[in-house]
């Protein structure tokens, strides 16, 4: 089993990362945690409430979790878990303490992944990825091929009767 760690702003566009990595990690069962990270505030008012994040979550919609929960059921044999996780701090050492307590073999981002503040303490976690010392993969989005079904509504054709 093998836990990635994907670094996302929530937007739906983040979740097209699991395809890329299913393909990429064929024969492998994944956990799948994907992160925000957000510098600690200097207001001790901020820091007391810590645990207390909650709202946090309110950054993440109700399609981001439907479309998580579509996605684990489309590719049941090969997810494990998909986690949802905020990572509070900015320096390296915190981060590294966050990556082995996930147990995180590796980073995943799509190629051309573009970092996206969800709140101002939001941080780029690139800038610590680099210097974690966790393998960082970047993958390229794969495009869904669907059967796409004619779906216009056809006028009946009428028929003229002979007389």
């Amino acid at each position: 089993m093998k836990t990635i760690l994907v670094p996302t702003d929530f937007k739906l566009g983040s979740i097209n990362i699991i395809d890329a990595l299913v393909q990429n990690q064929r024969n492998q069962t994944l956990n799948i945690i994907f992160v925000h990270a957000f510098k600690l505030s200097d207001s001790i008012t901020d820091m007391l409430m810590l645990s207390r994040r909650s709202r946090d979550y309110e950054n993440i919609s109700d399609e981001f979790y439907q479309q998580l929960n579509q996605v684990k059921a489309k590719y049941a044999n090969q997810i494990g878990a998909i986690g949802l996780e905020y990572f509070y701090g900015s320096t390296v050492a915190a981060f590294k303490n966050f990556i082995e307590a996930f147990d995180v073999d590796c980073i995943a981002y799509l190629d051309g992944y573009n970092f996206t503040p969800i709140n101002k303490y939001s941080i780029d976690p690139k800038v610590l990825n680099g210097r974690a010392g966790c393998p960082v993969i970047e993958l390229t989005s794969v495009l869904a091929t669907e059967n796409l079904i004619d779906t216009r509504i056809q006028e009946p054709q009428l028929q003229e009767a002979s007389a």
